[in-house]
């Protein structure tokens, strides 16, 4: 395990056929009817995902993101009649992502702009309902970079309105581009988890989508525990590694936090000995983010992962212990007061690194090429590919909508 070994990998060994017809354009009427794969210490299982309290130990915490997709995805017609789309991507001020959202006043976000060359005045207003009254955004064009815009929303209304009501009532659901459709009225309820709390996330965190009230109350029956923390889920997520080999490939950065009595209770689950599984890429992402966070303010040197995408493959953090690292982030947090740990991380997970925190991933099945599947085969090492054939040959549904599976690593806590 190493950097250079990873910045090494070709992203050509992480490829494999994926049919269009494969791919799931629309969710199932019942969430928790899709398939779920399991696979544990090299075998290989068929189920269906309402089964999957009797596949996890008694005790067993589970892990998930309550983040909330918003309507990013916002349509203007210019004087000329030609379309325009702006995607909404983070915000810039204020940077906080719930003070943004709840803001009545003007905010500034970070956006990708189509169409931005037919886009000559550089202000742009539509009027919408809400209410039963008018309201009228007004959008700036100001800075921009190689690839997104600073883009200032403002609204007129006689009444407080925050720019979040004003998203769900102009914007649309930013499905992803490979189902190749536009948003329906469904999915404004089909691209949220049960579970979703904290706006945020311009795509959703999948892997939850399967789950439905009733099989989280059979879960708790069972004894295990859900545990939320939130990562804001960005665009990046659906970038494809376009280079030869890892090395080359820019990270995308996604804004996570973990509240004080989050972090303690995966401490006592380290404790207990019992498993740890995270609902989803992302937050299996953001726990392990949280111990190279507690790692690296023991090494006096913290918030590494904002910076660093190899910071699971440093030497420096090879040996350091997970209780460890969890120890140092409670004593962080008494000794500041703050009421948990935020911020930003690359963090990038592949073959050549090791899991840290988490026993298992629920996960759907992942693009080819694809960090989410880098991250898959960190888990499975080569048998991700014996995993993948299997649901090819056996009817599952894949990416977004897709069928669900349960991966546990070797040598996990079971």
């Amino acid at each position: 395990m190493s950097t250079a070994a990873a910045r090494r990998l070709r992203i050509a060994d992480y490829t494999y056929e994926l049919p269009e017809e494969r791919i799931a354009r629309y969710p199932l009427a019942d969430r928790s009817s899709a398939k779920l794969l399991q696979y544990k210490d090299g075998e290989i299982s068929k189920h269906i995902f309402r089964d999957l309290p009797d596949l996890l130990p008694r005790g067993t915490l589970l892990v998930g993101n309550q983040t909330r997709v918003i309507h990013a995805r916002l349509q203007f017609t210019l004087e000329t009649g030609k379309p325009l789309e702006i995607f909404c991507l983070e915000p810039l001020q204020p940077t906080d992502y719930a003070q943004s959202l709840s803001s009545t006043e003007p905010v500034v976000w970070k956006c990708l702009v189509g169409g931005n060359r037919r886009w000559k005045s550089g202000l742009l207003r539509k009027t919408f309902p809400h209410g039963g009254r008018e309201v009228t955004l007004i959008v700036e064009r100001r800075t921009h970079d190689a690839e997104s815009f600073a883009i200032t929303f403002g609204w007129e209304y006689d009444t407080p309105l925050s720019f979040g009501e004003v998203l769900e009532a102009v914007g649309t659901v930013p499905l992803p581009p490979y189902l190749d459709r536009p948003a329906e009225a469904d999915d404004r309820q089909r691209y949220q988890t049960v579970f979703a709390r904290q706006e945020g996330s311009v795509a959703a965190p999948t892997a939850g989508l399967h789950f439905t009230p009733e099989v989280l109350q059979a879960l708790e029956a069972r004894g295990i525990e859900f545990a939320p923390i939130t990562l804001h889920v960005g665009a990046g997520t659906f970038k494809p590694v376009t280079t030869e080999t890892l090395g080359d490939h820019v990270m995308h950065r996604e804004y996570y936090s973990a509240t004080d009595p989050f972090i303690r209770r995966v401490y006592q689950q380290l404790l207990s000995g019992k498993p740890i599984v995270c609902i989803g890429t992302t937050s299996l992402r953001c726990l392990e983010t949280l111990f190279y966070e507690g790692a690296s303010i023991g090494q006096g040197d913290p918030w590494v992962a904002e910076e660093d995408q190899w910071v699971a493959t440093r030497k420096q953090f090879q040996r350091a212990f997970n209780l460890s690292a969890f120890t140092t982030l409670m004593d962080y947090l008494d000794a500041t007061g703050e009421p948990g740990i935020s911020g930003y991380t690359r963090l990038l997970l592949t073959p050549e690194s090791e899991l840290r925190v988490a026993d298992g991933l629920i996960t759907n099945f992942h693009q080819p090429q694809s960090t989410l599947l880098l991250l898959v085969a960190a888990i499975l090492g080569d048998d991700w590919r014996r995993v993948y054939d299997y649901a090819l040959a056996n009817d599952f549904r894949f990416l977004s909508y897709g069928d669900s599976s349960l991966l546990w690593r070797w040598g996990a806590r079971t």
